[in-house]
């Protein structure tokens, strides 16, 4: 019994180091962003999908391209356009001959959907129509088309992203969609140290080469792991009270009751534990910490609590909320304890 505990004890500290050094081959091209990294390896562990946000420029496409040539999976990117339509997403019936028989049928050609990592590009700039074609995809892990359904590989992730300067020629992701997207990363400019470092390495003769760190059977391992990580009971307690407190029906908080106009449902509690234990078994520890559910709180919720217009017109954002709500919550807890 010793034996095999040691041995998984083992497995586990060898999967972490690889999660590390996949970090590590990412930081060859990306300067910077580390918490964003982390919050794509994140999202790898829990199993689910992010959307990136970030003014052009920030390496949105580059970190995602970088990520998917580190881990041998296979890639595609689909570049969403206004004229994007659903079958050049998820695939189409086209018409073949059996040349032994002469008789003509339809064969399901598979879209770009039928990959395991899926880098949408400029998410929204295409229509909710075509949009909507990937919430299936995004849910259930499946693709139906003509009354036939078509599992997807696993793992699967579509990674998307999308510029909050540009309005002219988009279409705002529909709010069931968004709930889709496990986290809601913003990636912001790079600091005066790490702008003079991307300016250096990507101006002269070096080149970073990436290598094939994990494959999909690791990946999978990370992801039942993440589940088994031990989170207290005052901490999912903590993670109720803060979805809960989103609700303005639901609150007695001033800030919610007076700026929100829909609070997060379960998924985002959901979304909050399993994304705290895979931070945490990221940093290599095996219990989560209120640091953990601090650090996940922003990218889990800044998607699911919709302000209302006066918050709108005073620029209060949903991170200015979910803050207030994260000290409010574990400052009530301290004092019932």
């Amino acid at each position: 019994m010793t034996q095999s505990i040691q041995a998984a004890e083992k497995s586990v500290r060898e999967l972490i180091d690889q999660l590390q050094s996949l970090k590590k081959e990412i930081q060859k091209v990306i300067v910077g962003q580390e918490e964003t990294i982390d919050q794509l390896l994140i999202t790898f562990m829990a199993g689910g999908h992010a959307l990136l946000e970030g003014v052009p420029g920030l390496a949105k496409t580059l970190m995602i391209r970088t990520l998917s040539e580190a881990i041998d999976l296979r890639f595609r990117r689909i570049q969403f356009t206004p004229d994007l339509m659903p079958s050049d997403i998820i695939g189409t019936e086209i018409l073949e001959e059996d040349h032994a028989t002469g008789k003509r049928f339809f064969k399901f050609n598979k879209g770009p959907v039928f990959a395991n990592i899926i880098l949408a590009d400029e998410i929204n700039r295409t229509s909710p129509k075509t949009q909507s074609a990937l919430l299936e995809a995004m849910q259930e892990f499946e693709v139906t088309y003509g009354g036939v359904t078509y599992p997807l590989e696993k793992p699967f992730f579509i990674l998307a992203t999308q510029n909050p300067i540009e309005q002219a020629g988009t279409f705002p992701l529909p709010e069931a969609q968004l709930d889709r997207f496990l986290l809601y990363v913003r990636i912001s400019y790079p600091t005066q140290e790490e702008e003079r470092a991307i300016l250096e390495s990507t101006t002269g003769k070096r080149t970073s080469g990436v290598n094939k760190i994990l494959d999909g059977a690791k990946i999978l391992e990370a992801q039942k792991l993440v589940r088994e990580v031990h989170i207290s009971s005052d901490l999912i307690a903590i993670v109720s009270d803060i979805v809960r407190a989103t609700r303005p029906n639901q609150t007695e908080v001033k800030m919610v009751k007076d700026w929100v106009r829909w609070g997060a449902g379960p998924r985002a509690g959901q979304a909050m534990i399993l994304t705290a234990k895979a931070r945490a078994l990221l940093n290599g520890r095996f219990a989560v910490t209120m640091d953990d559910i601090r650090h996940v709180a922003l990218p889990v919720l800044r998607h699911r609590v919709l302000m209302n217009f006066k918050a709108e017109a005073e620029n209060i954002s949903s991170d200015a909320v979910t803050q207030h709500l994260v000290e409010h919550v574990s400052t009530l807890h301290k004092r019932n304890l």
